[in-house]
């Protein structure tokens, strides 16, 4: 358990959740002082300054650090909690919320707010790619050019979920996949597919639960392909999955460390936590075993 009256520090993305509230500063700063633990909200005037507000926050003596927006942001404060020994608080703000549902997080914001208020602590994992960290999981191939897509409908005006269904019938019309070599142990394995899925710890690839995690600390990685599927295919993929028809579909393999390569492309797009950058190849992936504290119901 935390110390007694805690300072607690709330990273905020304006630009996220809380529909009809006008203050959102200050709802949080309700919800905070309701709770019995009076918080510090720091507003971002944009997403991207997360990190270095978090830093900030460590530095001023913060015990804890709570990154309140979707998966982009909390993987952002997250990074920079990482080598503090400062646990992560999450108020879920975003559309999906991946990884506040996974490690138990209550969606409701009340609900969210008395949970870090009370201040319990588990060790979880977290990915690392060519340095970059995830919680959730990195992809390359069809989805990181999807996201680009995306992003650059939602700059002509339109909204996030149109731009996405656009983004996606448009990438998915010609997509041919990428050639990745895959060494993970003693044998690099080479396939041409539209996707490589690396999920820090084992996700459900069927069924009802369909991208969701039973466990944050196994320590270690899974990977996903579909190496005889067309990019076109790909909703057909997800279809049988929805009904918990996938066998045979995906290929996966676990690891602690996996090295990725893209014959004849020295640089690829690689999404993490839905976030998207241009990396030099080889990747380089690994997990680094319960290296972050997260405020978590008891």
């Amino acid at each position: 358990m935390l110390a007694a009256a805690p300072v607690i520090v709330v990273i905020l993305n304006t630009k996220a959740g809380i529909k009809g509230i006008d203050d959102r500063s200050e709802h949080l700063h309700e919800l905070f002082k309701a709770a019995g633990a009076p918080a510090q909200i720091v507003p971002l005037v944009s997403p991207a300054d997360a990190p270095a507000a978090a830093r900030s926050a460590v530095d001023q003596g913060a015990d804890v650090v709570v990154a309140a927006g979707g998966d982009g942001t909390v993987n952002s404060v997250a990074a920079a909690l990482v080598r503090s020994n400062k646990p992560l608080g999450v108020i879920p703000l975003g559309t999906l919320n991946h990884f506040a549902r996974d490690a138990g997080i209550p969606l409701d914001l009340e609900r969210a707010v008395r949970t870090v208020a009370d201040g319990h602590v588990k060790r979880v994992d977290v990915g690392e790619v060519n340095g970059r960290i995830f919680l959730n999981n990195s992809s390359i191939g069809v989805y990181p050019d999807i996201v680009v897509e995306r992003e650059a409908l939602q700059r002509q005006g339109h909204r996030k979920w149109i731009a996405f269904v656009w983004a996606t019938v448009k990438i998915l019309r010609h997509y041919r996949g990428v050639v990745v070599r895959i060494t993970a142990g003693d044998s690099p394995h080479v396939v041409r597919t539209p996707f490589l899925f690396v999920g820090n710890n084992e996700y459900h690839v069927e069924g009802l639960h369909l991208g969701a995690r039973d466990r944050l600390d196994s320590g270690r990685l899974f990977a996903y392909l579909a190496p005889r599927v067309h990019g076109r295919d790909l909703p057909k993929v997800l279809a049988r999955a929805l009904v918990g028809r996938q066998r045979g579909t995906l290929e996966s393999f676990e690891a602690a460390t996996l090295q990725v390569d893209t014959p004849g492309r020295r640089r690829v797009r690689v999404a993490t936590d839905g976030e998207v950058a241009v990396l030099s190849t080889p990747l380089q992936y690994r997990v680094r075993p319960r290296e972050l504290g997260v405020v978590v119901p008891v």
